[in-house]
């Protein structure tokens, strides 16, 4: 089993479209009511639905292991950030950003703690 994509909801499709190519995605998809992403390594992807009045519940992760500097390049190309890159007690480092439609995305590097953290049940 593999996981194919996730689909986060949206309010406005060309804002979230913007959004989400600022901060480095390739769009695969585009129509005014349906746009997906393909990360710029490997081969995960991801999509956007337009479904106003949507709840937001879901937090997407996104690993960049230069977090810190890609943090950077984002905030000299104006995206607002609610955390900055900050290490975590579960050690991953995890910055934290709201699309224009408030879904929560955390950038974060975990390294080899991301698959087989020391609590890692065998």
């Amino acid at each position: 089993m593999n996981l194919n994509q996730v689909t986060l909801p949206v309010a406005d499709m060309p804002k979230a479209v913007s959004f989400y190519k600022t901060l480095g995605f390739n769009q695969i998809v585009d129509t005014p009511h349906y746009a997906r992403f393909e990360c710029p390594e490997g081969e995960a992807t991801f999509s956007l639905v337009l479904e106003k009045g949507a709840e937001h519940g879901a937090v997407i992760y996104f690993e960049h292991q230069a977090l810190d500097a890609w943090v950077e390049q984002l905030i000299a190309k104006g995206i607002e950030f609610k955390q900055l890159p900050t290490d975590q007690t579960y050690l991953w480092r995890e910055a934290i950003l709201f699309d224009p439609s408030g879904n929560k995305i955390k950038l974060y590097w975990a390294g080899e703690n991301r698959l087989n953290p020391p609590w890692r049940v065998n």
